[in-house]
């Protein structure tokens, strides 16, 4: 007998296929929370998939439209697809903006209207719409007390996105795009067409320790705007930001090897970041009753 999948069983698989850093997170939320995060980790990746999976940029344009009527109809209460129909619980269980939907489409279609970035200045309203914005939307989802939460949400989207473009740069490059500032490759005396090659010149090295270390103030500047009686409740970003870390951590030790090979954690290994965390966090929540 075929058994038809519920919208939150399509969010699960999602979730559960991808690997993600964020499918380990979310595995330390209450229930409701969970329901929540993981529909919106797999509208994030739909939206995704949309422009990644697709040769044609008109069709890739015209998925991204029905999803921006279909954002639409979710928070007019008729949605038709397994992923809005998941979310549609959470519209009244939290304050989820539905501009912030919209912002994060427009920050996929980035993708079909760009293929560099000239400046930073560019790359951070592409960062800000695909990942900081999914951070202000989880944030609300996690739960806070204190406003300065939604800075440091903010500014953790924006490390999390520093860093895939850092791992992902040959792959990405090999797909045409270069996410790195031209300007900044220049200033590097790096070719974009050099990003392509499965070697790492001196001056590429320093191109991406640069990147590295621009992550790194992020996640700095994140954990500085987090106030200590909102660290419980945002707990799964803090165990992404972990394994991010780590993540970045491995590309420092191989000396910023990325075009040689994809640095990547196994899924025991964040599994472990995890646990280990959310224990920490267990431990100092005791020893700080501000944080209860």
């Amino acid at each position: 007998m075929h058994v038809l999948m519920s919208p939150d069983d399509y969010c699960q698989q999602r979730a559960a296929r991808s690997g993600s850093s964020f499918y380990y997170s979310f595995r330390f939320l209450p229930d409701e929370r969970r329901q929540a995060i993981t529909a919106l980790y797999a509208f994030c990746r739909e939206v995704d998939d949309a422009v990644d999976e697709c040769t044609d940029v008109v069709i890739a344009r015209q998925k991204l439209d029905w999803w921006r009527a279909e954002v639409d109809r979710l928070f007019a209460h008729t949605p038709t697809h397994p992923v809005t129909c998941a979310l549609l619980v959470s519209l009244t269980r939290f304050r989820l903006a539905q501009g912030h939907f919209h912002e994060i489409i427009n920050g996929m279609q980035m993708d079909l209207d760009y293929d560099a970035y000239p400046t930073f200045n560019e790359l951070s309203q592409y960062c800000y719409r695909v990942a900081s914005v999914v951070g202000l939307l989880s944030a609300e989802i996690f739960g806070f007390q204190n406003s300065q939460t939604l800075r440091y949400a903010q500014d953790l989207g924006m490390a999390f996105q520093l860093t895939n473009i850092l791992r992902d740069v040959h792959e990405d490059a090999m797909r045409g795009r270069v996410y790195i500032p031209l300007d900044e490759l220049a200033k590097f005396g790096v070719k974009p067409e050099a990003l392509r090659e499965t070697r790492t010149s001196p001056a590429a090295a320093e191109l991406f320790k640069f990147q590295a270390q621009r992550a790194r103030e992020y996640y700095q500047r994140a954990f500085k705007h987090l106030p200590i009686e909102d660290r419980h409740t945002q707990r799964s970003g803090i165990i992404m930001a972990e394994i991010y870390l780590a993540t970045l951590q491995e590309i420092e030790v191989d000396q910023y090897r990325v075009l040689e090979h994809r640095i990547s954690l196994t899924p025991l290994r964040k599994l472990w970041i995890a646990w280990t965390t959310a224990r920490r966090e267990k431990k100092q929540r005791r020893l700080n009753p501000v944080a209860a």
